[in-house]
């Protein structure tokens, strides 16, 4: 190869690496640039916006319980299943119910009986009537007998006087005096028989009213015993999806016992636990970016609804005492509650429970 080739050869060569270090300056050149205006844009949006993972997605899970005891007779629901509100999901075997509804009824009519006009509260009321026309009956007398005490009272007094003066004998003013305390008398005497009639009254009155008594707790035994029996057909109390089924045929179960769970399929909601240092620019009605991690690149939206009025360690099983012992300042998490907005489309649902990244704008 003579030195002409090699000459060029090498020019070429030369041309190559500047041409390629010039492509790699333009690159990095251009690589800067994106960097610097996606740095320059994060920073603008962490400036606008308040981020957190440490959220999830919230939502209404409704215990199934039950009001009566009794064994199970039917299953109407499955796991996983989607039931109404209302619907029937548990029967239980009705028949002791149904007895106790008999007896109560029972009870009721022989209430009703001793309330009637022959029995014991018509008896006590026909007593209370006979009591009350003797009491007005003496009340009547009393006052005429007033009258005779007052009218002797005052011709004992005359009397005297006219003794006094030696006009009236003594066999008048021993008369006068027999006859003044023969009207105290009778006026003490009617004075005790209203008194027992008062009483008598009352007493008749007081039976009257226990067997009225009676007779309401007998009616409201009957709806007692009417209520339980509906209550052993246990629904669904709100509509959903069936979770955490705990039920089989033939099992006894108590008053008070959960079932089953239902996750309620009404609006489901967002709770994000921010710092306490991050709350004070946040603002009812602030928009609110949310991104799923069960649906990567679906991106939800809503708005803050609330802010809870404490901190969620304040609402732990032990809530901390800081006046013990040494302390140690840790920030707190304040609970914001995010109405959602718009989802992940069809057959992408929010489930409660699920992780979600919330990032809101507070500018």
């Amino acid at each position: 190869m003579s030195r002409e080739t090699e000459g060029e050869m090498e020019g070429l060569a030369a041309a190559g690496v500047r041409t390629r270090r010039r492509l790699l300056m333009v690159v990095a050149v251009a690589a800067g640039g994106v960097l610097l205006v996606w740095g320059v844009g994060r920073a603008r949006y962490a400036r606008a916006h308040i981020s957190t993972e440490n959220a999830q997605v919230d939502g209404h899970i409704v215990p199934v319980l039950a009001k009566v005891g009794g064994y199970v007779d039917a299953v109407l629901m499955e796991e996983n299943g989607t039931v109404r509100r209302g619907e029937d999901v548990v029967v239980l075997d009705d028949r002791e119910l149904r007895v106790r509804l008999t007896e109560a009824e029972a009870d009721l009519a022989a209430a009703r009986a001793a309330a009637g006009g022959e029995g014991e509260a018509g008896q006590a009321s026909s007593d209370a009537s006979a009591s009350r026309a003797r009491r007005q009956a003496l009340e009547a007398r009393m006052g005429a007998a007033r009258a005779q005490r007052d009218r002797a009272a005052r011709d004992l007094e005359r009397i005297r006087d006219l003794a006094e003066k030696r006009i009236a004998s003594r066999q008048q003013l021993d008369a006068a005096e027999t006859a003044a305390a023969a009207a105290r008398a009778e006026l003490d005497a009617l004075t005790q028989d209203v008194v027992a009639a008062h009483a008598a009254e009352s007493s008749a009155g007081a039976s009257v009213r226990a067997a009225d008594a009676r007779l309401a707790r007998a009616q409201a035994a009957v709806e007692r015993a009417r209520l339980d029996l509906s209550y052993a057909h246990i629904a669904a109390p709100v509509g959903g999806v069936v979770s955490r089924a705990q039920v089989e045929v033939g099992q006894l179960i108590q008053p008070g016992q959960p079932l089953a769970a239902v996750v309620a399929d009404s609006a489901v909601w967002v709770t994000a636990n921010l710092k306490e240092t991050e709350t004070a620019n946040i603002r009812q009605g602030q928009p609110v970016a949310i991104e799923v991690d069960a649906y990567p690149g679906c991106e939800a939206n809503g708005v803050v609804e609330s802010l809870s009025p404490a901190t969620g360690s304040m609402f732990a099983l032990l809530p901390p005492d800081n006046a013990t012992g040494n302390f140690t300042k840790v920030v707190q998490r304040v609970p914001v509650r995010i109405a959602v907005q718009g989802g992940c489309g069809e057959g992408r649902p929010l489930r409660p429970g699920m992780s979600v990244v919330a990032h809101i704008a507070v500018r």
